[in-house]
């Protein structure tokens, strides 16, 4: 009333205003419904507009829902550090029955994954992230941490992961997360986290191919493979296949592999129009950083459409995405030339 008074509407009457005496309060499945102290009843309806109302989506991240020796509902936001009997979602409530927007209309270029992910219970769910300590990958396994499941990140540098852990559980002391080692240059270290990850016997709803590397200089991994093409395409591909088993069974389940627009400014075929194995792994002499990353970028594409035909019949999609254009990360740190630039664009490029 305080504000209203400031903005010299406290005698409104809006119909969307309670009369005195009355108290607006949510159930534990969030409709809406009324107190009035006075009269000492409840009821469904608003008690000016006649409305039936219930709150929009679920809890903002950090919030939780508990009943007291009472049977009352409370709400704890833990990121605060405080607790109160108003349902934070009441500032969102919508009408019953109400036309839903469209995905288009509800989300756009500058939506984070907190946003697309509100209202959602991702309890139960186990998700994998590869290169989750920083970036893209570690927006992602917060994200998808805060709002319930159990994340992996799978991280070549431990120390960098568990860094990475513990900078969420900071934000929700309950979140279930953990770091496994993941070295994608090498095919033994994702042959031993996959065995890792299978002595667990949990299921596997979300594997999400983040890692890569870029304007790298050349060099060979320990299994003698150009070290882009191995980061990026080649030890995720090996990834896939060797927990399909799983994903198959937690059906149903995705594959999301973390591509790039710059997949289009490149090939993968000889002048016969066939695939050159020697432009995916190439020697030193015909090692150009950027065409490698484009390539790399092409083979996650091709290989996530083949993979979906493959997989889908059984339960488990796979879908390639673009995080957005010179989106700022810590990816261009191989070259100063592309922190120069990254740095440069940065006023103008979407932020983590």
């Amino acid at each position: 009333m305080a504000a209203l008074k400031y903005a010299g509407l406290e005698d409104t009457d809006s119909e969307e205003e309670l009369p005195p005496g009355w108290e607006e309060r949510t159930t534990k499945d969030g409709w809406v419904y009324y107190a009035n102290h006075l009269e000492e009843k409840t009821q469904w309806e608003h008690p000016k507009s006649g409305k039936r109302k219930r709150v929009a989506g679920g809890l903002p991240y950090g919030w939780e829902q508990e009943t007291d020796e009472n049977g009352q509902v409370y709400f704890v936001d833990h990121i605060n550090k405080r607790t109160t009997y108003l349902d934070p979602r009441l500032a969102f409530t919508v009408e019953d029955n109400p036309v839903k927007p469209t995905t288009r209309q509800k989300y756009d270029g500058n939506s984070t994954a907190m946003e697309i992910l509100q209202g959602r219970d991702l309890s139960g769910k186990v998700v994998i992230i590869t290169g989750a300590n920083s970036g893209i990958g570690f927006e992602t396994a917060k994200s998808l941490a805060l709002h319930g499941a159990y994340v992996i990140l799978a991280c070549r540098n431990m120390s960098r992961g568990n860094e990475a852990v513990q900078r969420i559980l900071v934000e929700w002391h309950k979140a279930k997360v953990e770091a496994m080692t993941l070295d994608l240059a090498s095919l033994q270290s994702v042959q031993h986290f996959a065995e890792a990850f299978k002595s667990k016997n949990v299921p596997l709803h979300m594997l999400i191919c983040n890692a890569a590397v870029f304007g790298a200089p050349w060099c060979l991994t320990e299994d003698g493979l150009e070290s882009t093409f191995q980061v990026n395409h080649l030890g995720h591909f090996y990834l896939v296949q060797l927990l399909e088993d799983v994903l198959r069974r937690s059906s149903p389940a995705r594959v999301v592999v973390v591509s790039s627009e710059s997949h289009r400014f490149t090939e993968i075929k000889d002048n016969s129009g066939k695939l050159d194995f020697g432009l995916l792994s190439p020697s030193k002499k015909e090692y150009w950083a950027m065409l490698a990353y484009n390539r790399s970028k092409l083979c996650n594409i091709l290989f996530s459409n083949e993979l979906n035909r493959r997989l889908s019949p059984h339960g488990v999609t796979s879908n390639s995405v673009h995080p957005g254009n010179m989106i700022y990360s810590s990816i261009h740190r191989n070259w100063w030339v592309y922190t120069l630039l990254f740095t440069l664009a940065r006023p103008f490029t979407k932020s983590m």
